[in-house]
Formats: structure tokens, sequence, C-alpha cells
């Protein structure tokens, strides 16, 4: 079950799904960001040109995210659901599929494949033997095997060896509603290793439960483990769905320095009468871009991430009730409306506000 029911805004409805790079003679603006790279331009410069990750290249955001996430052809869920967004918000993503499947997995029927660990070494090989893997930033989202995840580790250490100041942004897709989206054995991998390897973690409260092994079933539990994650490794937790009184509430908490005690608030939103797929992975796009423009103010990245999404959902609600389409292929989940919801994601209006706790 990839989809969440109950019409939480953040709550975590993701999919599985893998890469298709297609690789090119044709050497453009994609390496130069914007630049046009002429054929005659040397080796030289273009591994120049890959290696600035600095605020100061020609992307208003200055950032360039590899994405390792699912993919569906059909539908916004993982990388289909982050990508946009961050190219809206002006970063230049690089998307590895972890797995490409015709649909999410909430339809009767999927087809597609699922990408290896060794595949994902090599991916990771051939950008660094062209100087590509300079990176401000990596996103991962639904992994779907042990071995998978720890290779995703030896990226980590990888990437973080070519910028030691890269951000890792982990949204530790393993489940919701008391059900696992992936097999158990998964948990002590991100328990004992891929914790302390983030930089910002995006759990739902499943999710943090089985990461701090602790109930949470208040908004005080909410706060300790986010303290608990804090005392493992990522200085920023943003626990994005905590079902408290038919409303949803989004706890962050954020270590700014080194043995101060974290800044934590909540955001309240109420339910919507529907369900949605791929509302986490935008969620945590969101934060991961909102955040590198405000890195010492996660509340405020919060709001508009938050407010964003939300008003993501209520586009999506108006274009399906002016289609007719409350149910797509018996699915009672809805895809989200990205691309009719642009100005909503690169313009939000900050419509809810984080309280300080």
């Amino acid at each position: 079950m990839l989809f969440s029911c109950f019409s939480m805004p953040l709550c975590s409805s993701r999919s599985s799904s893998v890469v298709v790079f297609s690789s090119s003679l044709l050497l453009v603006s994609t390496v130069g960001r914007g630049r046009d790279l002429r054929f005659q331009r040397s080796v030289r410069t273009r591994s120049k040109m890959a290696a600035m990750v600095t605020a100061d290249i020609e992307l208003p955001s200055g950032g360039r995210v590899l994405s390792i996430q699912s993919h569906t052809v059909h539908g916004y869920v993982g990388n289909k659901a982050a990508v946009f967004p961050l190219q809206l918000l002006g970063f230049d993503v690089d998307p590895i599929n972890s797995v490409q499947f015709s649909n999410h997995t909430g339809y009767a029927t999927v087809k597609g494949q699922v990408l290896d660990g060794e595949q994902l070494w090599t991916l990771i090989e051939g950008l660094e033997a062209n100087d590509l893997h300079h990176y401000t930033h990596l996103v991962t989202g639904y992994i779907g095997s042990v071995s998978f995840l720890e290779m995703v580790l030896r990226v980590v250490e990888k990437l973080r060896y070519a910028n030691p100041d890269l951000i890792y942004v982990c949204d530790p897709v393993m489940g919701d509603d008391g059900e696992f989206y992936v097999t158990p054995d998964l948990v002590p991998v991100y328990c004992d290793k891929v914790v302390a390897a983030a930089s910002m973690l995006t759990p739902n409260k499943f999710e943090a439960e089985h990461l701090t092994h602790r109930c949470i079933e208040t908004e005080a539990d909410a706060l300790e483990a986010c303290c608990d994650l804090h005392d493992t490794g990522p200085s920023k937790v943003v626990i994005t769905s905590l079902d408290i009184d038919d409303k949803i509430m989004i706890i962050g908490s954020h270590v700014q320095s080194k043995g101060m005690a974290p800044r934590q608030f909540k955001i309240t939103v109420p339910k919507l009468d529907s369900c949605f797929t791929g509302t986490g992975d935008l969620m945590t796009a969101l934060l991961l871009g909102w955040s590198y423009k405000y890195p010492d103010n996660l509340e405020k990245a919060a709001e508009l991430a938050v407010s964003s999404v939300q008003a993501v959902l209520i586009q999506t609600l108006k274009i399906d009730e002016k289609a007719g389409l409350s149910q797509d292929g018996g699915v009672k989940a809805l895809e989200l409306c990205l691309i009719q919801s642009h100005d909503e994601i690169r313009y939000p209006k900050v419509t809810f506000f984080a309280e300080s706790l």
C-alpha cells in the first residue's frame, strides 16, 4: 500500500519506482546549467563546470541534487513527485530511479523493473568518471532492499568525499498506518546506519516509531522522538504526519549547533476528505528546497512546504471534481496535479504557520 487513504496532506503515500538514464553525445546545458556548452569547448572546461556546487552558479538556488527514489510511468510519486517541484524552485536535479513501475502499487496490476545495488553503483561510477558527481544535496525515498540501501550509504560516502558539505535529506520510506511498504529487515539498517548519515530526516509517525523504538501517541512523544533522532545524527527532523484530534500535526525540530537544545515547533492542518498519492515525496522535496533558502529557519521552510502541499491538494481536488474522476482505475486515491499546480509550488502563499514548542 503506497497511498494513504485518509487525506492527510502530508501523509506518506509513496509508491515504488527506477532509472532510465538516456546517454547522449550532445553536451548541452545540463552540465553548464543554463549555459550553452558548444562542442568545441574543452573537456577540462566541462569538468570545471561540473564541479561547481557553490551558490553563485547560474541557478536561482545554486543547488544540484541527486535524487534516488521510485518512479512510475503514470502518476506522481517518488521522483515524479520530487523532481519537477525541485526544478521549479531552481534546482538542477539528476534522478536515479530505485524502481520503475507502470503505476503505483495501489492499482490492481503493476509492471516494471527494480534497480539493484550494483546497477546503482555503476551509474555513480559513470558520473564520477566524467567528474559529474559533485552535488549540494542527496535525497533518497523508497528503497526496497537491504543491499540497495547499503549501497546508498556508499554513495553518501563518495559524494561527501567530493563535497564535504553535502546535505543528505532522507525520507525513510518504510510504511504507514501500521503497515510496512518494505521488508522489515530494512529497519535496523536505517536505525543503525542511515539515520546517522542524514542531515535531515522526514519520517511519518509510523517510521519515526520504528526508528526510535518509541510509541508516539502525543505531541510530547513526537518531540522526544525528534530528540532521540538528533542524538543519532540529523540536525533537522520533521515528522510529517501525527494524527491527533482529527487533525494532522507536523512536528519539526532543529539543532542549530552541537550542544544546544533543539528549536521545536508544530504546524497543524485539517484532514481532507480524500486520499492522495505522493504527498510524502512532495513534502520532502519542498522541505529540501526551502531549507536550502532558509538554512537556519526550519520553521519558515516548513511553513512554505506545508502551505504548498496543501495548495496542491486543494488544486487536485478542484480538478478532480471538475473532471468527475473521483476514482482512477478503481483506485480510491488521487494522483497529484503537479503540472497544474506549478504556481502553488513555485510561489507558495503561507497559510499554515509554525507554533513554537
